[in-house]
């Protein structure tokens, strides 16, 4: 149980109001500023978590990290010791081209998780010693009441004391489309997200009305911190694409690698040609066998997937992704 969440009421919303602020020894008046800062300092500031990111060079590099472009780093090394520096030129472009589009599509993707983390209000209008006061958004605690009106940005999972027309935008959460009205009255315990009227949620916005709530959970303890939470724990899969072209890939490297190796022997022992001369020439089969373009028009189909994706707001990290998405529905 992380600090944030040690005071969290279970089941807030299927609660009366009255029985939230026992549980957490609060009144509606809100809490005393002596109070407010020993909460804070035991609970630490209402922050989302930071994420573990990859630095650009290792996620410009990671961008290499496939069978089939080692494959075609080796053939450029092998075109290049050729002197054939058009088809060394051809090879690095689309290795370069490949690992580029992924770089920028997953530094997007990274950019807008960590817009996530700046969802919260920076202010608050918050109640303390009776007093209406306006309190950095990060210094709220279990137990403040703070007062919302509308065009607000709800600060912190909040338990509504008081509602007068009161509705929230929680499309960031549920997915909703249209604002979802709000009251004090509790809600049935099982009640999912959408459903559960009598809380306001951490990032959504007050769309409409006056309201008075107590906050019940903060930073990480909140519905769109434990998002927060769930995304920095995201295990690194093999997708299904990126799995199939390894497996073709080792195919295809071991395929042509089997076939010069046979061209050689025959050449060789058959044709009795002269063994330099005809290693040349096997190398450079060799080298056309492989489809360097078949990285750059799978990266350039799945950069066009991910644009049609991020044109109706989803949020897709890597290129494969977009392709585990499909092999999934």
């Amino acid at each position: 149980m992380t600090r944030a969440s040690a005071m969290t009421p279970v089941d807030p919303h299927a609660r009366s109001g009255e029985s939230c602020l026992a549980a957490l020894d609060a009144s509606a008046d809100g809490l005393g500023a002596e109070e407010a800062r020993r909460r804070l300092a035991a609970h630490g500031p209402n922050r989302l978590p930071e994420t573990r990111t990859r630095g650009p060079l290792f996620r410009f590099l990671s961008q290499f990290h496939n069978v089939l472009i080692y494959v075609l780093i080796g053939a450029a090394a092998v075109t290049a010791a050729l002197q054939h520096w058009v088809d060394t030129g051809v090879i690095l472009a689309v290795v370069l081209a490949n690992a580029t589009i992924g770089f920028v599509q997953e530094g997007k993707a990274e950019a807008a998780m960590a817009a996530i983390r700046r969802m919260l209000a920076p202010r608050a209008a918050v109640l303390r010693d009776g007093h209406r006061v306006t309190a950095d958004g990060s210094e709220l605690v279990p137990g403040d009441v703070v007062l919302l009106e509308a065009g607000d940005k709800v600060p912190a999972d909040l338990r509504v004391l008081e509602a007068r027309g009161l509705a929230a935008q929680e499309a960031i959460l549920t997915g909703e489309s249209v604002p979802v009205e709000k009251s004090p009255e509790p809600v049935a315990a099982g009640a999912a997200l959408g459903d559960r009227r009598s809380m306001l949620w951490s990032g959504t916005l007050i769309t409409q009305g006056t309201a008075r709530g107590l906050v019940v959970a903060t930073g990480s303890a909140t519905e769109i911190g434990r998002i927060g939470g769930l995304l920095a724990g995201v295990e690194q899969l093999t997708t299904p694409l990126v799995a199939q072209m390894d497996h073709f890939a080792r195919w295809l490297s071991l395929l042509i690698l089997l076939c010069a190796g046979l061209l050689l022997a025959h050449g060789y022992f058959v044709g009795h040609h002269d063994f330099a001369t005809l290693f040349m020439v096997v190398v450079g089969l060799a080298v056309a066998a492989i489809p360097e373009g078949l990285p750059a028009v799978m990266t350039l189909t799945l950069a066009v997937g991910v644009q049609a994706l991020a044109r109706r707001h989803a949020l897709v990290r890597s290129l494969t992704a977009k392709a585990a998405i499909g092999s999934g529905s």
